[in-house]
């Protein structure tokens, strides 16, 4: 689609009633569904489906092949890896709708979520958590933690930039030095 402040490969399907930032790019076979909104400079991966009345932040990056459904919110700078996944019912049923009853997932600015994890609906991963591949993330998720594993368990804790911190919580990367808090981390 040309002639607009964001580009839309030709094989992608926009509904009416989408927002969508500047700078961004949706690919291949995406669908983008009425009532959302992408924030600027995303990055929509191949095969991506943004569900109904769902809020994308700006500078995200979502990999091919996920779906992000009705009820979850992805703040600024969330990285979803290729495949993963997000629920959005609790206890699906084929025979019983139960979409009324999709729990809220939010993803805080800057969390990673690795390539085939599982995020079951209603629970919060907070600030640059990040996610492991593969892992089934079944509860909330603090600030800045390092989880992976089925059932994901904190396996130590990561810096903004990404890097695993040391046992005194300090960056060997870009130096940082955090403190605890009641949500996980910050650096001081």
């Amino acid at each position: 689609m040309s002639g607009q402040a964001w580009f839309a490969h030709e094989s992608a399907y926009i509904d009416a009633g989408v927002h969508i930032g500047a700078g961004s790019k949706i690919w291949h076979f995406s669908h983008i569904m009425t009532g959302s909104s992408i924030g600027e400079s995303c990055n929509i991966g191949q095969n991506v489906v943004i569900g109904p009345d769902t809020h994308i932040g700006k500078g995200c990056k979502i990999q091919n092949n996920v779906s992000v459904y009705k009820g979850v919110t992805l703040e600024d700078d969330v990285f979803c890896g290729p495949s993963m996944v997000f629920t959005n019912v609790f206890n699906p049923r084929a025979h019983i709708r139960r979409m009324d009853e999709a729990r809220p997932t939010l993803i805080r600015k800057g969390a990673s979520l690795g390539a085939n994890c599982t995020i079951v609906c209603g629970i919060t991963v907070g600030r640059y958590a990040f996610v492991g591949a593969g892992a089934v993330v079944t509860r909330d998720v603090p600030d800045h933690a390092l989880i992976y594993g089925n059932p994901a368990r904190q396996q130590g804790w990561v810096c903004q930039c990404g890097e695993k911190l040391t046992d005194h919580l300090s960056c060997p990367a870009c130096g940082l030095q955090y403190q605890r808090q009641e949500q996980g981390l910050y650096y001081a």
